[in-house]
């Protein structure tokens, strides 16, 4: 049976100035990847070797549309001309998809790189790292700014790593890219900022909040983290399950990646879960993202939580796979508010969480995690810079 999908997405996403080249980050162990939410309003499946024409007329519907109704599920790769399967609502620019554009030349987004680099107040700087930064800052928001135009929803901009460890410094930067934003006309309710979750992006973040300015808190491997994240009002908190499994197979030693196994549970699903359940039981704001989903049984598992970063190739699957009536009901939502409050947490769990107090709860993964997903974007930044160096200045500059 073939499955064709029909999209009702505005003429412009199909338009000639796409990319004739397909555009894909893979989600690497400690790569950033662009992220495009995709509205399952948009679309209407039909089976063509069948007897029924759509789920309107029938009553069947995909396995996506099912999980679709628990928890908003994201693409964590994603090709550009494939708009028409999983039309975009919200959107990631990080270091990694700079990379992507300029190993790309042709696609929609280099104009806005190019036209960095043509900027006159960072040509104007002396000392070259200063200029660089400048350079890198106005690469992201022009990029950002054009994504806000093709999705709805929010865009979220990555914050320089290397300034993960400097509360000021994190706040300032989120200034200064707020500060471009504004310049050209992108309203702060349609961002987020992708901030590292150590203690001082932790502190950094619920800072911004308290001024309205809504954060994302990645590299999030510890109930601890999570926890913190929670208290300071973030507003978006991501989990990684498949790199919390990985390292729990591989590694031993980390009190709270053990308890989860001795209770016959899974450390990156349980971390997700008992999240969830401490932001629900005790009022908090954030909403929940669990990431680095590895199979569908993963993403059957987390139905319930805010939002669900899978694979294409589970996405595909889940889209492939008819659901008859009877059986989308089947679909089991494991995480809810109501089940969250009878949820037990230790006194010591329910600490008010501040600098020494984290830094002593965190366990070796999570230490570690966070470590390599640090230097990963660090390096991602650096090699970003050092191509806006070898372009600089263009050729009508």
């Amino acid at each position: 049976m073939s499955l064709s999908l029909q999209s009702s997405l505005s003429s412009f996403l199909y338009s000639s100035t796409l990319p004739k080249s397909r555009f894909r980050f893979a989600n690497g162990c400690c790569s950033s990847t662009l992220l495009f939410k995709f509205n399952k309003s948009f679309a209407t499946i039909r089976a063509s070797s069948s007897g029924f024409s759509s789920s309107l007329d029938t009553g069947f519907t995909t396995e996506l549309d099912a999980v679709s109704t628990f928890s908003e599920i994201v693409p964590d790769t994603v090709i550009f001309d494939d708009f028409e399967k999983f039309p975009p609502t919200a959107a990631t620019v990080s270091s990694s998809l700079l990379l992507g554009i300029l190993s790309l030349p042709d696609t929609i987004f280099r104009n806005a790189v190019d036209m960095a680099l043509a900027d006159s107040t960072c040509s104007k700087l002396d000392k070259p790292e200063m200029r660089l930064s400048c350079f890198y800052n106005k690469a992201l928001v022009n990029v950002g700014a054009d994504l806000a135009k093709l999705v709805p929803g929010r865009v979220s901009t990555e914050v320089d790593a290397r300034l993960a460890y400097d509360t000021h410094g994190i706040i300032r930067r989120v200034h200064d890219l707020l500060k471009l934003y504004n310049e050209i006309d992108v309203p702060s309710e349609r961002l987020l900022f992708k901030i590292p979750s150590t203690w001082q992006g932790i502190e950094a973040s619920g800072l911004l909040e308290s001024e309205g300015i809504q954060t994302h808190l990645t590299f999030v491997y510890s109930f601890t983290q999570a926890a913190a994240a929670a208290q300071a009002g973030v507003s978006v908190i991501q989990i990684f399950v498949g790199r919390v499994r990985d390292w729990a197979r591989t590694h031993s030693g980390d009190p709270e990646i053990e308890a989860a196994i001795q209770r016959g549970e899974d450390p990156g699903l349980s971390l997700v879960t008992k999240a969830y359940n401490y932001i629900h039981k005790y009022g908090h704001k954030s909403k929940l993202m669990a990431s680095a989903v590895r199979n569908k049984q993963d993403l059957f598992s987390l139905l319930g939580v805010d939002y669900i970063i899978a694979p294409l190739k589970i996405l595909q699957s889940l889209k492939e796979s008819i659901t008859a009536p009877d059986e989308k009901y089947s679909y089991v939502r494991r995480l809810s508010p109501q089940s969250a409050v009878n949820h037990d947490f230790t006194a010591e769990e329910l600490t008010k969480w501040d600098r020494l107090s984290l830094g002593s709860a965190m366990g070796p993964a999570s230490v570690e995690l966070l470590a390599a997903g640090l230097d990963g974007y660090v390096n991602q930044t650096k090699r970003v810079e050092e191509l806006l160096d070898k372009m600089w200045p263009p050729p009508n500059v």
